[in-house]
């Protein structure tokens, strides 16, 4: 998981949530992305954030193709949208547990946001994700950002404090599912009954994840 600079966005009151159910449609939609144009489409958004990433100095996955993972029709990513712009991907999967995570979950593999988008993207990801998993009748959701480095160093450190200021618990760090060292981040479901007049919701239920590759 990836954010860029600090902005708060605040979750709306079940209240309001309610009254702009009944008249507005969603402002941001998260889709499964089922075509092939919706596909490359992320596959370019990942591309865009891998060179931002790159031009920084931060680090970029191991993994050499990520791309393709969204490219491939046998995989089943969802995008956030607003007003048909995509804003960030992801692959979500009923994870049967990681060896670092106890009990089922879901779990968001390869999320890739916007270059020089505030955290508002993670936290509308955060807050759909908990909603999801709740839907779902899992407890957790589960995650893991690339970290180096000591938590404790910058830039994972300033990450790390605004993604628990989102509601994320940090779960120790080491291998992550594709051989990279990485923090590992576990966030509790809620189910957020009014959020659908915020976020729509289009996912199609989360596949199965394979089994654990390379935590320790």
């Amino acid at each position: 998981m990836n954010a860029s600079p600090v902005s708060v966005v605040t979750e709306p009151s079940h209240a309001s949530l309610h009254r702009r159910s009944t008249a507005l449609p969603a402002v941001y939609e998260m889709r499964t992305l089922c075509t092939d144009a919706e596909r490359d489409e992320a596959a370019a958004l990942v591309q865009d954030r891998q060179r931002w990433l790159t031009t920084r100095s931060l680090p970029v996955p191991a993994q050499a193709d990520i791309p393709a993972i969204f490219r491939n029709p046998q995989t089943r990513p969802a995008g956030l949208f607003e007003d048909g712009k995509l804003l960030a991907c992801m692959i979500p999967e009923r994870d049967p547990g990681l060896r670092w995570g106890q009990g089922p979950c879901l779990y968001l593999g390869c999320i890739h946001t916007l270059p020089d988008q505030p955290d508002d993207i993670t936290r509308l990801i955060t807050l759909w994700a908990s909603d999801f998993a709740a839907r779902l009748d899992l407890r957790l959701v589960r995650t893991e950002t690339l970290a180096r480095h000591a938590l404790d160093a910058e830039p994972v450190a300033a990450l790390l404090h605004r993604l628990t200021g989102m509601g994320w618990d940090v779960q120790g760090s080491g291998r992550g599912r594709e051989g990279d060292r990485v923090a590992r981040l576990e966030l509790a479901a809620e189910s957020r009954p009014g959020l659908s007049a915020l976020i729509g919701c289009r996912v199609h239920e989360p596949q199965a994840a394979p089994s654990d590759r390379g935590s320790a």
